[in-house]
Formats: C-alpha cells, sequence, structure tokens
C-alpha cells in the first residue's frame, strides 16, 4: 500500500487577519447551549448523553439527523467516554465514527465541542481556506495533518481553535465561488 502523500495546508489570507475573519462570522448563538451548558457537564463526567449527543449532531448537520437517533444512550455513553478518554488521536475519531450517522466532520464537531483538548471542525468551507479547492476522500492520515496543521495555526495567532475555526468558515463562506 502507498501512504497518503503528505498534505500540504496553505491559508488563503494572512494569518494576521485571523481574528478578523473570526471576528466577521458574527455570533448567531446557536453554539451558546452547546458550549456554555453540555461542554462543561461532558468535561465533568467524560461522556456525552443521548440528548447531548442529538443536538450536536443536529448543529453540525440535519441531514445525519435519524441515523444519529439510531443510537442508544449505552452505546453513546461507552463509545464517548472512550473516545474522550484517550490520548491516541486516530483511535479518538474512530470510534466516536463507529456511532450511527457519524463521520468525519461530525466526529471532529463532537471532539471540537467536548474533548478537553483543542480541535478544528472538518468542514469543506474550512479547507478551502487552506488552500483546498474540493475536499479530499478523509482519511485519518489527513486527519492528523489537518489538525496538526489547524492546532499550530492557533498557537502561532496565539487565539483559540474555535476563533480560527471561525475565521476559516467565515473566509469561504464570504469569497469561495
Amino acid at each position: 500500500m502507498i501512504p497518503e502523500k503528505k498534505r500540504t495546508f496553505r491559508l488563503r489570507f494572512p494569518e494576521a487577519d485571523v481574528a478578523t475573519w473570526a471576528a466577521r462570522f458574527g455570533d448567531d448563538g446557536s453554539d451558546d447551549d452547546i458550549l456554555g451548558n453540555i461542554r462543561p457537564l461532558v468535561l465533568a463526567r467524560g461522556h456525552l448523553t443521548r440528548p447531548e449527543f442529538l443536538k450536536i449532531c443536529a448543529w453540525k448537520s440535519v441531514r445525519t439527523k435519524p441515523s444519529c437517533r439510531r443510537n442508544g444512550a449505552h452505546k453513546i455513553e461507552t463509545l464517548t467516554r472512550a473516545a474522550f478518554a484517550t490520548s491516541d488521536e486516530a483511535l479518538k475519531i474512530s470510534l466516536l465514527r463507529l456511532l450511527d450517522g457519524v463521520e468525519w466532520p461530525t466526529a471532529s464537531t463532537i471532539l471540537h465541542f467536548c474533548d478537553a483538548r483543542p480541535y478544528p471542525i472538518l468542514d469543506y468551507r474550512a479547507l478551502w481556506s487552506l488552500g483546498l479547492a474540493t475536499p479530499p476522500s478523509y482519511t485519518k492520515e489527513f486527519w492528523l495533518a489537518y489538525l496538526a496543521f489547524t492546532r499550530d495555526l492557533a498557537v502561532r495567532v496565539a487565539l483559540p481553535i474555535r476563533t480560527v475555526d471561525k475565521a476559516l468558515w467565515k473566509y469561504s463562506k464570504e469569497r469561495q465561488k
């Protein structure tokens, strides 16, 4: 098997403008409940409940709602507890992807909102802002490269990963044709 070519991400705007693009994102409050109520409970408890899981999945994509609803409370608790407990980045996202209706973007969203470490949300808009004209096939290798790049970017610009995420999304929303 030939290893996947190493991905090179290239920010389409100056790093110094990350905060400016994030500020243009605005705040519709759609993630307030997740950040203010669900996140603290999950961090303290170590896993998602079924209602919390369904809320986060619907926030990311309403299309996956029927598939996500097939997951029982025990399965959600078991897999999210294991994912949040491991330090193995590839295993973490793989465990979440065992949940019905959860693929790479939704798994990244769960990590973004519920894991103690910073995680970007995998989204075609963010990827476009990093120089990818079309979304690639997602793999563990791609995820790990994206994770490393966005975490490093957040450190370089001294901003939270949520701010970086908003900037990448907003830049694409305004500039992608």
